[in-house]
């Protein structure tokens, strides 16, 4: 696939399924993403993989969170949440691993993990695969990322979700570049 195509075309999946990327395919999108720009080398990046047969525990993990944040959720809301878990058959965690107090900014680590989140989203679709990349309060609390291996400062950019594009992708508008871009005139 041309590389122009791959950016331009880029776009999130609506609906996801079985088959999801293989070993060698996650392989080849880490690859990717270890290619992000990294301002010092700090490497911030980290990655977990739930596959298929974890997702019921992913499911449980964002019900708990809920719970936790609002005690009073309904039945169909927690099951809401646990079904998430099934929009794909492989999901990846993608985190920064903030270097606090370093002369890098955080925020400059922050995107970093962004950046390199969105070469495994460009990755999958140049090996066939469709990817939606989504956050919510899971994104954010402290026990999900415990559950994930990371540092209660570390911070989760998205769940990147990869499978089997089903049917088209986000009906979202898409801007116009001249909305967007202008010439400084000093």
């Amino acid at each position: 696939m041309d590389a122009l195509e791959l950016l331009v075309g880029r776009e999130s999946a609506t609906k996801l399924a079985s088959p999801g990327p293989g070993q060698a395919e996650l392989e080849k999108m880490f690859q990717s993403a270890l290619r992000a720009p990294d301002h010092g080398r700090l490497r911030p990046w980290r990655f977990v993989v739930i596959p298929e047969p974890k997702r019921e525990e992913f499911g449980e993990l964002m019900a708990d969170c809920l719970r936790r944040m609002d005690p009073g959720a309904s039945a169909e809301a927690l099951q809401r949440e646990r079904e998430k878990a099934m929009r794909a058959p492989v999901i990846v965690v993608a985190a920064a691993a903030i270097h606090r107090g370093h002369k890098i900014p955080d925020v400059e680590q922050l995107v970093s993990a962004a950046a390199a989140a969105e070469n495994i989203m460009l990755a999958a679709r140049a090996q066939g695969y469709g990817a939606m990349w989504k956050t919510g309060a899971p994104a954010y609390d402290a026990k999900v990322k415990q559950a994930f291996g990371l540092d209660p400062d570390n911070e989760i950019v998205g769940f990147l979700y990869l499978g089997t594009q089903i049917g088209g992708g986000s009906p979202a508008a898409r801007p116009q570049v001249q909305d967007l871009v202008s010439v400084w005139q000093g």
